[in-house]
């Protein structure tokens, strides 16, 4: 198994359990990745990514689970499709699904792309 395999699973893992954030995300990323998502916006450092992910969560009033559809992983790059179930504080309900691709270097995750259905977002 591939270092960048394992490092995925164990992060997609995480994920899954709800320790993604900010757990995996303190292991899992170097300090300047750079985070696009899907609309092609990027974000580049750790420090900055945590900021925006904060800020999402912070949109969450519920969480109900999240679930690995798929992953794969070859050399330096993994894959993983999922579907995330959350009530928003606007009061909707609703399931995220997304496609993060991630390119990992050293051990760390140093890009990551986001493609999701931005239908299911709202």
């Amino acid at each position: 198994m591939s270092d960048a395999k394992k490092s995925e699973d164990e992060l997609n893992g995480m994920i899954a359990t709800g320790q993604g954030f900010p757990a995996g995300f303190d292991k899992y990323y170097a300090d300047d990745v750079v985070m696009t998502e899907g609309n092609g916006e990027s974000t580049k450092g750790k420090e900055a990514n945590r900021k925006r992910e904060t800020e999402f969560l912070a949109t969450v009033a519920e969480f109900h689970g999240a679930r690995l559809v798929a992953s794969a992983a070859q050399g330096d790059v993994g894959f993983s499709e999922w579907e995330f179930d959350a009530t928003f504080k606007d009061g909707k309900r609703r399931v995220l699904r997304e496609i993060a691709r991630r390119r990992w270097k050293d051990g760390k995750v140093a890009d990551e792309r986001f493609y999701y259905d931005m239908q299911s977002m709202g």
